[in-house]
């Protein structure tokens, strides 16, 4: 799979490096940005905090427009 923002600029000569979480679209690595995520899981009826972040990937449209 080729990165998308590549491919709109004509250059289709990039790969993607995975799918953005938010979008589904591939990104490669100069247009997506990796972030932490808090996990949360039930025990119960509270929501528990894992003490590790988890990773996603994101491109970088949609984290321009998650940080906005």
């Amino acid at each position: 799979m080729h990165c998308y923002d590549c491919a709109q600029a004509g250059r289709h000569d990039r790969d993607g490096i995975g799918a953005c979480t938010r979008c589904g679209l591939f990104a490669c690595a100069d247009h997506s940005r990796v972030v932490r995520t808090t996990v949360q899981r039930p025990i119960g009826v509270i929501p528990m905090t894992s003490a590790l972040p988890s990773r996603r990937l994101v491109c970088g449209t949609c984290r321009t427009a998650e940080a906005a």
